[in-house]
């Protein structure tokens, strides 16, 4: 280990090894702690659409390149492509991916830090900041998000670490392992090409200022060369990549207003207050994730927090407004640019301001920021402006606070159903599927908005899409209920399938069953719907197979009816007083009990199985 000596020239090498032990043990430690919640998680909402595109698709450069609203992430959609293949909803094996990268990016930042300040006990500060903070939360609670924001975790502070020691030593190999390193960010996350400014910027201030940056030509030749030709791939992909809205993204900004409005909540009831322990309060969406709900007291105490520790470092640390300028810049870049440019319009300020998961990745920023504020780099000349005096150890209480407010945090957050009762339901739809025989009519209708929403994902949140996206049951799935079928099936509110039955209203045709020839026969409808998709059920009896025109009002659709005695269904758009046959092609058929409605579970049917799958 190198000696590596503090501003005052003492030598840090004694003790360092107990230092780095520390840092180990704190890294090991926040494993364990996050483990009980990242055990309780389950895969949510878009999870399921890529772990589906993963099984639809093979390893294709045309997959991996899909832009998903703004986000370019070849190297999650290989996970997903790769976990859905190892067991498909197989959530231990991404607990323990999760908790793998949640432990590789705490010794990333540790090498860092390391690297950057020696090895120094204060490192272990911004260390533990970065363990504990709730702002890294709620992402670690939603895989899709996990697997793309921690490798960017790991690459980040391996970069800088090594554009440190390329910086120090002059040695190329460091370069391109920082090059490298960024490149690997690139494949994960958006946010990976800055990286480089963050090189810039921690180059210019604090490894050689300008001059320093001059004798790195070849070193920033060598970052334009990984980060120009990603932009040029990043803007073609982006405009070019048809969404689940059949359309391809278009850039556009809000207006001012509501570009300052997201901008002042997002710094003010995200990222100071969990910066400081927060939000301690949380609004749930759903049952398996919430956003930050800070308290306006709260809030406005965190802001006068951060203010008096901006002025405090400003005060006493050489250039300590370049680190908070640093923050600040790679925040409005960083985490608020994209938001503006794609998904501000559709979430609104309140709740993109709220959501931790577009702040998650800053976590590390902060910290490094943290270190640049309070600590001399490795090696700095004249790091301080004057003397600490009697606020050196101020940092001491309120790093406690921080620390127990972070933990009130999470625990609160972790004080809900989180992926229970979607995991529940999951594993019992999948269970269901098994246990029907196979041929078995299945409507595909969409899961409950609690597993995925279908305002946002379309197709993928239908059953088939969500509990058997590998077609690996033998059912027969159908989206529109047309056509002569026995016994139909349709999941009821916990996952298990039931004869499927019609809410609406019956037709009464007496005692008997009615003739319908070629001349249309119309029905009244006792309760006529008021509108929407109508599902009609008809009971015939048929000396040889024929097909029926159905009409409701101006909508009408013709349906196959078989010989002998059946069921066939009719699904149209619309409502109507009567309801009006016919038989098409010649022939006659007997209609007895027709229905009109919408599609439901019938609760009082058996259930398959016969009890949900609890966990």
């Amino acid at each position: 280990m190198e000696s590596v000596a503090t501003a005052g020239g003492r030598p840090w090498l004694r003790g360092g090894d107990a230092v780095l032990a520390a840092g180990l043990v704190m890294v090991a430690v926040q494993l364990v702690w996050k483990a009980g919640l990242v055990n309780r998680t389950y895969f949510r909402q878009d999870d399921f659409m890529f772990l589906a595109r993963g099984l639809e698709n093979g390893f294709t450069w045309d997959y991996l390149m899909r832009v998903d609203y703004g986000h370019l992430m070849p190297g999650a959609f290989a996970i997903h492509w790769a976990l859905g293949r190892l067991g498909g909803h197989n959530d231990v094996l991404a607990h323990v991916l999760t908790l793998g990268l949640q432990a590789a990016a705490g010794l990333a930042l540790l090498r860092l830090l390391r690297v950057l300040f020696g090895p120094r006990p204060a490192i272990l500060v911004p260390l533990g900041f970065a363990l504990v903070t709730p702002m890294t939360i709620s992402g670690l609670s939603w895989w899709a998000v996990v697997a793309e924001t921690l490798p960017f975790q790991i690459a980040l502070p391996m970069a800088l670490a090594s554009h440190v020691l390329c910086v120090r030593t002059g040695r190329l190999r460091h370069a391109v392992a920082a090059a490298a390193w960024t490149a690997s960010g690139m494949v994960f996350f958006v946010k990976a090409p800055f990286i480089p400014i963050l090189a810039f910027v921690l180059t210019v201030g604090w490894l050689g200022g300008w001059h320093g940056a001059r004798r790195l030509l070849r070193v920033w030749a060598l970052y334009l060369a990984v980060l120009v030709p990603y932009a040029v791939l990043f803007l073609h992909q982006l405009l070019t990549t048809v969404q689940l809205t059949r359309q391809t993204s278009t850039i556009s900004l809000p207006s001012a207003e509501v570009a300052a409005k997201s901008v002042w909540t997002l710094l003010t009831g995200s990222l100071i207050p969990t910066s400081l322990g927060g939000p301690w309060r949380w609004q749930p969406i759903g049952e398996d994730y919430a956003l930050a709900a800070t308290p306006a007291p709260l809030m406005w105490a965190s802001l006068a927090v951060a203010v008096a520790a901006v002025a405090v470092s400003v005060r006493l640390r050489r250039r300590a407004w370049l680190a908070w300028a640093t923050l600040l810049g790679y925040f409005l870049l960083a985490d608020v640019a994209p938001i503006m440019l794609g998904r501000i319009e559709l979430l609104g300020p309140d709740l993109s301001g709220y959501e931790l998961r577009y702040l998650s990745s800053t976590a590390v920023v902060v910290a490094i920021v943290i270190g640049l504020a309070f600590l001399p780099v490795a090696g700095e000349p004249r790091p301080w402006l004057r003397p600490a005096g009697p606020l050196r150890l101020a940092w001491a209480p309120l790093a406690a606070v921080v620390a127990v407010s972070s933990v009130w945090s999470v625990a609160a957050y972790a004080d809900r159903p989180l992926g229970r009762n979607v995991k529940s339901y999951v594993e019992t739809a999948e269970a269901a599927l098994a246990l029907v025989p196979a041929g078995t009519v299945v409507l595909d209708a969409y899961v409950p908005e609690k597993v995925a929403f279908p305002l946002f994902f379309y197709d993928y949140a239908r059953h088939s899409k969500v509990v058997d996206p590998a077609a690996r049951h033998h059912v027969t799935w159908t989206r529109r209920l047309a056509g002569p079928m026995t016994a139909p099936r349709m999941f009821d509110a916990r996952g298990r399938l039931r004869p499927l039955r019609l809410t609406g209203t019956t037709i009464p045709t007496g005692t008997a069953c009615r003739p319908v020839g070629g001349t249309e026969v119309r029905f009244p409808i006792p309760d006529p719907p008021a509108g929407g998709e109508q599902v009609v059920q008809i009971s015939y009896l048929n000396g040889e197979a024929t097909t029926l025109e159905v009409r409701m009002g101006l909508a009408r659709t013709s349906v196959p009816a078989g010989a002998n005695l059946g069921i066939t269904y009719a699904t149209l758009d619309g409502g109507a007083p009567e309801l009006a046959l016919r038989t098409v092609g010649g022939g006659t058929t007997c209609v007895g009990e027709i229905r009109v409605g919408v599609p439901a579970a019938d609760e009082t049917a058996a259930a398959v199985p016969p009890q949900p799958v609890e966990r």
